[in-house]
């Protein structure tokens, strides 16, 4: 039995080149179905948002779509979502994604999955929160994101006592277990 009830996924609404991070984003969808994780996310039925919330749902769990309203009634919004929950703006939106969600996973995805991502990073950082946050380094996606944050260690622009906390999981059935042993420290 997990401990988490809500996972919130930052991805793209594209599916990129490399079929495997749709692969990826399938297989997440069916681990957090049958182990009863509800999935918090940005509600387009495209890309790889739309392959989690696809096999999530056909695999019989929840799912919660957050729109701003400008997004309401395009024909990118999942329709058939456990929930859709509309706001005023992005920062609703995201504030929204943060308040349904015990931890964030960021699967591959473009500038608005980076910033999502680095935001929770930063607001973990800042202690506004300990919920735990991870990368589905699918085919090392997040690599150059990844020597990026361990180069601005080694060059004191993250300093002792601001650490930027994350897993790192390079396949997908890692992703729950290294965020429920990061939630339980």
């Amino acid at each position: 039995m997990t401990i988490l009830k809500n996972i919130c996924v930052y991805c793209g609404s594209g599916p990129g080149r490399n079929p495997a991070y749709l692969a990826a984003a399938h297989k997440f969808g069916r681990l957090c179905a049958t182990q009863n994780i509800g999935i918090v996310y940005g509600g387009a039925n495209i890309g790889i948002m739309g392959a989690i919330a696809r096999s999530t749902l056909d695999a019989g769990g929840r799912v919660t779509g957050v729109l701003p309203k400008f997004w309401y009634e395009t024909p990118q919004m999942h329709t058939e979502l456990s929930e859709l929950i509309i706001t005023e703006s992005m920062h609703e939106r995201k504030q929204t994604m943060y308040d349904l969600s015990d931890a964030f996973v960021a699967f591959p995805g473009g500038i608005g999955t980076l910033e999502e991502l680095v935001e929770m990073m930063t607001w973990s950082q800042l202690g506004h929160h300990s919920k735990p946050i991870a990368v589905a380094n699918i085919d090392n996606f997040w690599q150059p994101l990844i020597s990026l944050i361990e180069h601005m260690t080694k060059d004191d622009f993250i300093r002792d006592g601001m650490e930027v906390t994350f897993e790192i999981a390079d396949a997908v059935e890692d992703i729950i277990p290294k965020l429920e042993r990061r939630a339980l420290k």
